[in-house]
């Protein structure tokens, strides 16, 4: 099998790229990054000296390079997204752009070349908030509350009417919060390990209850795997962890490990629609592929501090890369006594 990954350089694609080129019946893996901040060919390391590997410097929002990269693949595996909450906030229409449009882009060109396989990966953040004790299976509605998870939920069913409409054999994914080696410093967990390594505060949006549930990234990978193998074509999996925890409680353990104190915190404001909870159920990927965690949290969690604490060349200048602030919210009154303008 020739397989194409979208957005293969960076974190997840390029755990993922890796796996693939450690399995002897994958012919060939073709890489396809925009290489964005954050995207890195050093992401894939030692896999640039595999033979099998083709990497291609280019945008899933060119349709036109998508026809040419996705000739003679058999399967498609699309990591490829914006997927940064706060950026979003501020730079909406870029995520509808590459998520929902080059997702088109991206289907499009899969269903001209009779792709066999195609794996759309998302995120727990397209069914929103949840209630305690309420798990989101896949039949869920969709109810985003960001731009960043509105744009994933739209390119959700844009590659899922591909199966419908054309054939075209989708399977999607969605993984709740994924933690690992080689992330990007804008998410919390490399964000608070990589600050308070350099002696920094960490700051914690309201009162720090916020619910997330983690997974280390080579068990989302490895689920991936599954649904790419055995997955039934127009079906969804949730591919979720076994940790869920607030921000307080994660802080608390990072600190921990870094050796810092409660004194490196400091607690601000909360971003808007900041969702309270997430959570999902995974038992249907368990049953019918066999899909498992295994990777312990704690281990994982220190092992993933280490690798900050030993790389510092590899995180220390993407830190430049600040978010936009988030603007306030300006509401502006309606003018009743103006008759309704019609375009």
């Amino acid at each position: 099998m020739k397989v194409l990954i979208t957005g293969g350089a960076g974190f997840i694609g390029s755990h993922f790229v890796k796996r693939m080129l450690d399995a002897e019946d994958i012919e060939h893996v073709t890489v396809l990054d925009a290489l964005t901040y954050a995207g890195h060919r050093a992401n894939l390391g030692r896999a640039f000296l595999s033979p099998r590997l083709t990497f291609v410097h280019g945008s899933i929002c060119d349709a036109g390079l998508m026809h040419e990269v996705m000739r003679g693949h058999q399967a498609v595996v699309h990591f490829a997204a914006e997927s940064h909450v706060d950026r979003s906030l501020t730079t909406a229409a870029t995520f509808v752009e590459t998520n929902v449009c080059g997702t088109q882009n991206l289907v499009d060109a899969a269903v001209r070349h009779g792709v066999e396989r195609f794996v759309h990966v998302s995120t727990d953040e397209v069914y929103g908030p949840l209630l305690d004790g309420v798990a989101a299976t896949e039949d869920f509605p969709l109810r985003p509350t960001v731009p960043y998870a509105a744009s994933k939920a739209a390119g959700d069913l844009v590659a899922r009417s591909a199966w419908h409409t054309y054939g075209l054999p989708v399977m999607v994914t969605r993984s709740s919060n994924n933690y690992g080696p080689c992330q990007h410093p804008e998410k919390i967990i490399p964000l608070f390990v990589t600050r308070l390594l350099r002696g920094e505060k960490v700051t914690l949006h309201g009162q720090g209850q916020h619910v997330r549930n983690w997974l280390h990234v080579e068990d989302n990978c490895a689920g991936v795997e599954l649904v790419l193998r055995r997955g039934n074509p127009g079906e969804v999996y949730n591919l979720g962890g076994s940790t869920a925890l607030t921000t307080k409680e994660l802080t608390s353990l990072l600190l921990n490990i870094c050796d810092a104190d409660w004194d490196a915190v400091t607690y601000i404001e909360d971003r808007p629609s900041n969702d309270l909870r997430y959570a999902m159920d995974w038992s249907k990927a368990h049953k019918q592929l066999g899909y498992q965690p295994v990777r312990d949290f704690g281990d994982g969690l220190k092992e993933t501090a280490s690798w900050y604490r030993d790389n510092p060349d590899r995180w220390a200048p993407l830190t430049t890369s600040a978010v936009p602030a988030v603007p306030s919210l300006q509401i502006v009154p309606l003018n009743t006594s103006q008759e309704p303008q019609h375009v």
